[in-house]
């Protein structure tokens, strides 16, 4: 089951030029997004370890964004 609203994602898929979107294709974005921050964080994590870390910090998340 999806974490993200599936309305916030439509919504923010309209704000950036999507003049309708489908219930199907929401679904969609919704199942994309929460891939892509499964990934950022997992490359966050490994910055944060590397830093001597547990807490991941925004720049950790900066960097995963430029390696993923």
């Amino acid at each position: 089951m999806a974490e993200l609203p599936i309305a916030a994602v439509a919504r923010i898929a309209k704000k950036n030029g999507a003049e309708r979107v489908g219930q199907d294709a929401a679904v969609a974005l919704v199942g994309k997004a929460e891939d892509y921050i499964a990934c950022l964080v997992k490359e966050a994590n490994k910055f944060a370890i590397h830093a001597g870390r547990k807490t991941v910090k925004e720049e950790d998340v900066e960097l995963a964004a430029k390696s993923v």
